[in-house]
């Protein structure tokens, strides 16, 4: 496609190559930023396609995957069969990826209460099927209220948070080493019924 805009006379000069650098989420192992571009930039010079024009990468989620979490506190654990359930306050609404394309995200306790852990499906309340976060997680937790941390939660998270089920999106908050400060206030009922008439 370039030799054919430059054989009508339109030359690029920047060449947007988009994103694609992921981030760890379990066990697979994504290349370095570095190694990226490396193999990006060796094939384009195969083609000699790089030479003349800057190269623009849009690392995104690269960037800001790992700085966010969602944090969420255990409702109750109920239990079907031999399968448990720790139901928490966050749900699809908050981050859709697990539900919508089964989006692996790390869960961890944010202070373990158990000695000793056992499978759970972190599921939310808002009584859907696809309402989970992570299914059979080892989480040693003990009692209502515990807090849970969902990780690798800073990109798309509230991008494409919803007011599914009547649910206000969750609070941002920026915390730089020992300061913390809200970024996003959390919403209110009053604005889930501004667009409503």
């Amino acid at each position: 496609m370039i030799d054919q805009l430059d054989g009508l006379g339109i030359g690029l000069r920047h060449l947007d190559l988009g994103g694609g650098l992921g981030i760890r989420y379990d066990e697979e192992e994504p290349p370095s930023a570095a190694q990226f571009m490396r193999a990006i930039v060796d094939r384009l010079l195969e083609h000699r396609l790089a030479a003349s024009m800057g190269l623009v990468f849009e690392f995104g989620r690269a960037l800001v995957g790992n700085a966010g979490l969602l944090l969420t506190r255990l409702e109750y654990v109920k239990h079907n069969g031999d399968r448990a359930f720790a139901v928490v306050d966050a749900a699809m609404n908050d981050l859709i990826r697990p539900a919508l394309y089964e989006g692996y995200h790390p869960i961890v306790e944010v202070s373990p209460a158990a000695s000793e852990s056992r499978l759970y499906d972190v599921v939310g309340p808002v009584c859907e099927s696809g309402d989970w976060l992570g299914k059979s997680r080892p989480l040693r937790i003990g009692q209502e209220h515990d807090l849970l941390a969902v990780l690798s939660a800073g990109a798309y998270g509230m991008s494409m948070s919803s007011n599914y089920n009547a649910r206000p999106r969750a609070v941002e908050l920026l915390v730089d080493g020992t300061n913390v400060r809200v970024i996003r206030q959390r919403e209110t009922i009053a604005a889930l019924w501004q667009g409503e008439a």
